[in-house]
């Protein structure tokens, strides 16, 4: 990390800020007038040529002032930012709004994303929580016509599954009842693998062909990375003065809009990381093209080992770091309690 003085560090800190918040070069004049600083123009002219030749900001015209380069923003971000906190008024009515909602894990996810977007001035991505390794939680079986048969297959982090099946011959409704009653009994809280050694013992072909049916249904739902995906806030990223030409906002959004794209990068980022962290990246960090104009700040929320998801915001480099990381960090805290309460229901 390049040691730079007391005096570069405010100023870069200073430009950044000022930058932020204006989209606008920032001059020596201008730091001078705006932030009062107790020296000449020519002092903080020459502290600013000694950071652009850092790398640490940039001029995009010879008689322009200067903005912040990628290296500028991370050095912002890990030295110079500190940590911030929401304000307890909007930390409270955060708060208040997801109890309105009630334990409805859909709205949780909704109203999560309309926050993030909303506080951060961004787009924001939610995926719905997923087991790690899914556990049988409860059946349900409901006889249609015929061989038809829906089962209504429900996973301890709250996933449920519904899909038709056709048995090799007609069975009544009071059958399938009973069947459900009795692998709830015997497969509450077990994996796959478990359920697949329970086909072995002594069970009726009813409960054995329905065990197969959950095994591979079980299987199939855990191939997934991540779970649906809720967004907001698109609109905030194009109104941003970065992304007025198409092809920039087209570029940036596609994170979003392609699947693939989304969860590789959550895979090489946020979920291998600690629960706890707040991972920034900033303009794509070398590796995705698609983020060279933007930065993401992402989290897990959830209960470790159990139920996890993904939350965090997509916006220009220039975006309020400190607001954003703290908003982040609160909704990732905030949404964790309540997964974990649903789990202990």
């Amino acid at each position: 990390m390049t040691n730079l003085t007391e005096r570069q560090k405010l100023i870069l800190a200073l430009v950044i800020r000022d930058y932020i918040e204006t989209a606008q070069p920032v001059g020596s004049q201008r730091i001078v007038d705006y932030y009062g600083l107790d020296m000449s123009s020519a002092t903080i002219r020459n502290d600013m040529v000694a950071l652009t030749e850092m790398g640490f900001l940039r001029q995009p015209h010879t008689s322009a002032g200067r903005v912040p380069t990628e290296e500028g923003y991370r050095y912002f971000v890990r030295q110079l930012m500190g940590n911030t906190e929401l304000p307890t008024t909007t930390k409270r009515t955060i708060v208040h709004q997801f109890y309105q909602v009630g334990p409805d894990l859909d709205r949780w996810m909704r109203l999560a994303a309309s926050v993030l977007a909303h506080q951060a001035q961004a787009a924001s991505l939610v995926t719905a929580p997923r087991s790690e390794q899914p556990r049988f939680k409860h059946l349900e079986l409901i006889a249609t016509r015929g061989r038809q048969v829906l089962m209504v297959l429900v996973m301890g982090g709250g996933e449920v599954s519904q899909q038709m099946l056709s048995l090799a011959e007609p069975v009544s409704q009071e059958q399938l009842s009973e069947a459900a009653q009795q692998l709830n009994q015997v497969c509450l809280g077990l994996e796959p693998e478990a359920i697949s050694t329970l086909r072995a013992q002594a069970i009726g072909p009813l409960e054995q062909d329905i065990l197969k049916l959950i095994g591979d249904e079980m299987h199939r739902s855990n191939t997934g990375l991540t779970g649906e995906l809720y967004r907001d806030g698109l609109t905030n990223v194009l109104a941003e003065p970065e992304f007025g030409e198409a092809d920039v906002a087209r570029r940036a959004l596609r994170i979003l809009e392609e699947r693939p794209l989304l969860d590789d990068l959550l895979t090489r980022t946020v979920l291998s990381s600690e629960m706890s962290g707040v991972q920034v990246l900033i303009g794509g960090e070398g590796t995705w093209e698609e983020l060279r104009d933007c930065s993401m700040i992402l989290a897990r929320y959830g209960v470790p080992g159990l139920v996890t998801g993904t939350l965090g915001v997509l916006g220009p480099m220039r975006m309020a770091y400190g607001r954003t990381i703290s908003t982040v960090r609160f909704v990732s805290g905030l949404l964790s309690d309540l997964v974990e309460d649903m789990l202990l229901e």
